[in-house]
């Protein structure tokens, strides 16, 4: 390891350099290249003037189909490993899908519960570093937060047990089970199963299984995860598992399809209470997507494509982080097989300092902390990447100036 005090000096003259030269880089949030958008623009003209019909002839241009087409069903449920029965398919967005279940549940409560979440207290696990925009959502809702730490690829499981046993204010649990965001980490089979069988206080526990990475690999060897849902059926827990994934980042962003599923109570569940806000979601866009990617093998196909973009990407990170950072001891990350994001973690008090720095020589980061509860990292120390909006150049360039601020904290 080289002498901290000399690494700082390099580093130093390099932030300053930087700093002299001005740019406006942003790596905050895990967006899709026009490069990756511009795999899907058959979508905008796919379906002719009098292509309008499901294949059980269903009109799409009409009110109605709550629980979206059966093709589309069908589709995600091949993706979720459940019955396309038990499958409903929501617009773009799957965190709008989760906000709507966790406002159900505050106001109604959840099959084999005893009433409103929101006369309860609720509590709900937070495993992290995770998604920030879970977290917001309990933020919102009103519902309060525990961190549970990692313990490698899944979360601190004794802890989680020992929380779940004891308070039944703890209604659920959200994890991101496949390439996390921001480590890019998939669960085990042993802490699947073992979330599956867990004893909990409260009999209306759920886990809201964000699998938003299911299909987006960077290799042709990808992570393997053992299904939720069937392992809840397997421990007589089917309720325990709801399900969620779309299509935001594998057709367009903004133009996506989501979909929710689980067990036929909590599928009728949600079917019961969206029948009174809405008449049904957009199945042209559904029919559209139908169209376009036909079935799993043509989303395999398709997100193929996209590995090809992302992937150089992802090698650029972890190339310069080796070779700015190596072995000093100042930092390490994640090289995930898939997803969206790599995850830095800094010396322990560094993060927050870093992220400062690399603003003031125009890298825009997610701010440290976002990665956790209440935006607060106990150790200050973890810093989620984006790579895959800029191109390559302007990647390079920021993981240059990331580098070289985490190179300064040698300072301290």
């Amino acid at each position: 390891m080289s002498d901290p005090r000399m690494i700082a000096r390099e580093a130093r003259a390099r932030y300053d350099a930087f700093k002299k030269a001005p740019v406006s880089l942003d790596i905050t949030r895990g967006k899709p290249s026009a490069e990756q958008l511009d795999l899907s623009n058959e979508l905008l003209a796919i379906l002719k003037p009098s292509d309008f019909r499901a294949a059980d002839g269903t009109d799409c241009r009409n009110y109605g189909g709550l629980e979206g087409l059966p093709e589309m069903r069908a589709l995600f449920g091949a993706i979720f490993e459940v019955p396309a029965a038990q499958v409903v398919v929501g617009d773009n967005a799957s965190l709008t899908l989760m906000y709507e279940t966790l406002a159900l549940a505050m106001a109604h409560g959840v099959p084999g519960g005893a009433g409103a979440w929101s006369a309860q207290k609720p509590r709900f696990l937070c495993p992290s570093p995770g998604y920030d925009r879970h977290f917001a959502i309990c933020e919102d809702l009103g519902i309060e937060m525990i961190l549970v730490p990692y313990k490698g690829r899944d979360p601190d499981m004794e802890m989680v047990e020992r929380l779940v046993k004891s308070d039944p204010r703890i209604k659920g649990m959200w994890l991101v089970p496949k390439y996390n965001n921001p480590t890019g980490t998939t669960l085990s089979d042993e802490c699947v199963r073992a979330l599956a069988k867990m004893e909990c206080a409260a009999p209306d526990f759920r886990i809201i299984w964000d699998n938003a990475y299911v299909v987006h690999h960077l290799s042709e060897t990808p992570d393997a995860l053992l299904s939720g849902y069937a392992a809840g059926v397997e421990a007589s827990q089917a309720d325990r598992f709801v399900l969620y994934s779309s299509f935001s980042k594998v057709t367009l962003a903004g133009a996506g399809v989501s979909a929710m599923a689980g067990s036929k109570a909590n599928m009728d569940w949600l079917l019961l209470h969206r029948s009174k806000a809405t008449i049904g979601p957009d199945k042209v866009n559904q029919l559209r997507h139908v169209r376009f990617l036909k079935d799993l093998n043509g989303v395999t196909a398709h997100m193929r494509k996209h590995a090809a973009i992302l992937k150089p990407k992802f090698e650029m990170v972890e190339r310069i982080l080796k070779r700015e950072i190596g072995d000093t001891g100042l930092a390490t990350w994640t090289k995930p097989n898939g997803g969206y994001f790599v995850s830095l973690d800094t010396k322990p008090g560094q993060a927050a300092r870093v992220c400062k720095m690399a603003a003031e020589a125009g890298l825009k980061l997610t701010p440290a902390g976002s990665a956790f509860p209440y935006r607060k990292d106990p150790q200050d120390q973890n810093i989620r990447i984006a790579p895959s909006f800029p191109p390559l150049a302007e990647l390079e360039k920021a993981m240059e100036i990331l580098s070289v601020a985490v190179l300064c904290s040698a300072e301290a």
